[in-house]
């Protein structure tokens, strides 16, 4: 039996002097294999993560694992707090305006001068040496004056510093009303036949602002780095964003197949040793981030989604129809709108009320299997 740990990290401090804390929870060895950290609901509404790691949890405590895990639920406890009525909001910051997951440091000016100074080393000296770097860096963030840290970049820079002691990370999201996707580093495209989801958005090797780019791409530069010297550096870090599905939802019995999904990943990975959690054998799409396509709303109106998530549509085919009842007279009430291309629907958004302008659907285009 694996024994699991608790312990907290206070991220935040309310108007009154509350503490905002987040859980901190840590499965096996510290000193042996690799290190695994896995975060869930650094949006607000994006709770489906959080019923995934439960059940992780439950199943971590009996596999035969090589090395340590580290999970996080309730990333951000100010998003997941963050209500309008009967929805939760907490994707942007209220005060800043802010996204809450586009706040993580990027280290990648570190990358030249370590390459440089390391360029003769052994690889396990490299990656010590390198992770210890990002870690310390981190920590400086963390220490300076409290006066030159906001809300949002203290609460990201420290589930940062969590991820940067990991080779592999995994950050939990998910969409409005989506299908499942996967958020892959171009170099790590191998490794997405190890998940169950079949949709797959192939991301440039850039720092963007999210978690997994802070995670990955220091040591993909690094590497690159090392080969323009002419040194020959592989990048065993890998960092995903993970979309599970709709937010404001959670399926404890989904979790159970997503929990085996992560699982399949990291038995992958020499994390656990033994075969119960492999991929299932199921059809992978996937598309460059250049060919991610949002469709936005030609009119404002009242829509009817039609193009089913996953789905695959072929150009010309209606994607909504819009309801105008202030054109009934004029017979122009009802409006279906074509995409032009072949696709793949993987999310629309949540409310049929839109306004003109309005991101209605996110489409992979010139997919291909994987």
């Amino acid at each position: 039996m694996n024994q699991i740990t608790q312990t907290s990290i206070q991220v935040a401090e309310l108007a009154n002097g509350q503490a905002m804390s987040i859980p901190v929870f840590t499965v096996g060895d510290q000193c042996e294999g690799p290190k695994v950290y896995i975060q869930a609901n650094m949006h607000g509404a994006e709770v489906q993560g959080n019923a995934v790691i439960y059940a992780l949890l439950e199943k971590l405590k009996t596999v035969q694992l090589r090395g340590s895990i580290t999970l996080v639920p309730y990333a951000n406890p100010i998003g997941c707090n963050q209500k309008s009525g009967e929805f939760t909001l907490g994707r942007f910051d209220p005060i800043t305006g802010e996204n809450w997951n586009r706040l993580y440091h990027d280290h990648t000016h570190l990358v030249a001068d370590f390459a440089e100074k390391y360029v003769d080393a052994s690889e396990q000296v490299i990656r010590r040496e390198f992770k210890q770097l990002l870690i310390s860096k981190t920590d400086e963030i963390l220490t300076q004056p409290l006066h030159q840290l906001k809300t949002g970049k203290r609460i990201a820079v420290n589930l940062q510093r969590l991820a940067h002691e990991a080779d592999l990370v995994l950050d939990l999201h998910t969409g409005p009303v989506s299908a499942k996707h996967l958020y892959c580093p171009e170099y790590a495209q191998a490794s997405a036949k190890y998940f169950d989801i079949p949709h797959t958005l192939l991301i440039p090797n850039e720092f963007d602002g999210a978690m997994d780019e802070a995670c990955f791409c220091p040591w993909w530069q690094l590497s690159e780095a090392f080969s323009a010297l002419g040194r020959d550096f592989t990048t065993a870090n890998e960092a995903f964003t993970v979309e599970l599905g709709s937010q404001e939802h959670i399926d404890l019995s989904e979790a159970q197949q997503d929990a085996n999904s992560l699982l399949s990943y990291l038995t992958h990975k020499e994390v656990i040793l033994d075969s119960t959690y492999q991929p299932k054998p199921i059809q992978r799409y996937a598309c460059y981030l250049q060919d991610y396509v949002a469709f936005y709303a030609p009119i404002g109106g009242m829509v009817e989604y039609q193009a089913a998530l996953g789905g695959h549509i072929k150009a010309g085919e209606t994607l909504v129809n819009i309801l105008r009842m202030d054109k009934y007279a004029q017979g122009e009430a009802l409006n279906p709108i074509t995409f032009d291309s072949d696709a793949i629907a993987i999310l629309h958004f949540a409310s049929a009320s839109v306004n003109q302008g309005t991101e209605l659907y996110k489409l992979f285009t010139n997919y291909f299997e994987l």
